[in-house]
């Protein structure tokens, strides 16, 4: 059986004598990396038994020169994805949450920008959420109710902030009202 396996995958089987390292060299260097490893994290000879898992992680998920892959990613597969990574989240990163009734500016993508150039605007808008799909895709309206033909991903839109009138304005605004004239 060993041997069928080894000519479907194309490996060379070579016996080394036990008991007799120097014939297997590989392995030994292998040996060697993992001594010196576990040889910076004790503090006493006695401990080296605890540190040998940690020596072991770093070096099945540090990259080879020989292969340019690590031997983690060679047996599974896939790479090793490490607890820190899982769980400590990174804090300058916030999730956009869009709820229904938002305005939002829609982000104007590179092929229907205008020749304008670095001048041009970037976002376009603003818009009415009208639904939020739990992919992460948006429903948007204009401001008549009409709904926008596409979809449109969370990453291309930004929560729109009306402008507050000055008071110059706020004065205009309120002697050009209808209801305020004789």
């Amino acid at each position: 059986m060993m041997t069928e396996l080894c000519v479907q995958f194309k490996i060379k089987h070579h016996n080394s004598m036990p008991y007799h390292p120097k014939m297997n060299g590989a392995v030994e260097e292998a040996n060697k990396n993992i001594k010196k490893i576990v040889q910076k994290m004790v503090v006493t000879y006695k401990d080296w038994h605890d540190m040998l898992p940690y020596a072991l992680h770093g070096y099945r998920t540090s990259i080879r020169t020989s292969t340019g892959e690590t031997p983690y990613s060679l047996v599974y597969g896939i790479e090793a994805v490490l607890l820190v990574e899982v769980e400590i989240p990174f804090l300058r990163v916030r999730p956009r949450v869009f709820k229904e009734g938002d305005l939002v500016l829609r982000k104007i993508l590179p092929n229907t920008r205008d020749q304008r150039g670095k001048w041009a605007p970037n976002y376009e808008g603003s818009y009415v959420v009208k639904h939020v799909f739990s992919s992460g895709a948006l429903m948007l309206a204009d401001f008549e109710g009409e709904e926008l033909k596409h979809l449109v991903n969370v990453d291309e839109v930004k929560l729109f902030y009306p402008r507050k009138p000055t008071r110059e304005e706020s004065k205009r605004i309120t002697a050009e009202s209808p209801r305020w004239r004789s």
